[in-house]
């Protein structure tokens, strides 16, 4: 068995730790863009957990338009750690919308742009999760009050809301979601890879 016996399962625990904190920050961002409840049980989670490093942070990067910009820097700088500790334990290379980004042989700003897709690639996939999730809940939700269903459909209505506009419920039937899930994959295979091809050509 070579060293690969013991580096992988370590860069699975890695992305999936940092990965999950990227989440929690840009779901942070996400419920101030959004306007989304933040008395909410588990909004509130999502501000306790993320507060301590973006303090901080908001002594030198103010809000912009009342977007929390300080949310999407910490999210930046987060990617740009994960990707320094992966380059340290010989990795090169990193998956993103199923296109394999050169994160050990790139310069700063070609890591940078390669950051600013990972971001962009998360912003999909909590949209996405929320558009699938919704859909499981409608299905077994018995009508009682759930704060995860409160955040769920928060974050997934602004997706689904301008589809049910051109496409109504047809006989009971919402196909919102699925025109939602398909938008989101093309867009996710459209938007990821140029911008992850850019960055490997400077």
């Amino acid at each position: 068995m070579g060293s690969s016996y013991v580096t992988s399962p370590l860069l699975l625990i890695i992305n999936t730790l940092f990965d999950l904190y990227i989440m929690l920050v840009l779901l942070r961002f996400m419920l101030q863009w959004l306007r989304a409840d933040f008395y909410n049980p588990v909004s509130q989670f999502v501000v306790r957990a993320t507060t301590p490093p973006l303090k901080p942070l908001r002594r030198f990067i103010p809000g912009f338009g009342g977007q929390d910009i300080a949310a999407l820097t910490l999210a930046l700088i987060i990617i740009l750690i994960k990707y320094i500790i992966i380059r340290s334990m010989g990795a090169g290379v990193i998956e993103l919308a199923n296109v394999m980004a050169p994160i050990g042989s790139v310069g700063v700003i070609s890591l940078i742009i390669i950051a600013v897709a990972e971001i962009l690639s998360m912003f999909i996939n909590i949209f996405l999760f929320a558009v699938i999730i919704s859909v499981i809940l409608s299905w077994v939700n018995s009508g009682g009050y759930n704060p995860v269903i409160g955040l769920i459909h928060s974050l997934s209505q602004p997706v689904m809301r301008p589809i049910q506009k051109f496409i109504p419920p047809m006989g009971g039937l919402d196909l919102s979601p699925l025109f939602a899930t398909l938008g989101l994959m093309v867009l996710k295979m459209l938007l990821i890879p140029p911008i992850v091809f850019i960055a490997t050509k400077l």
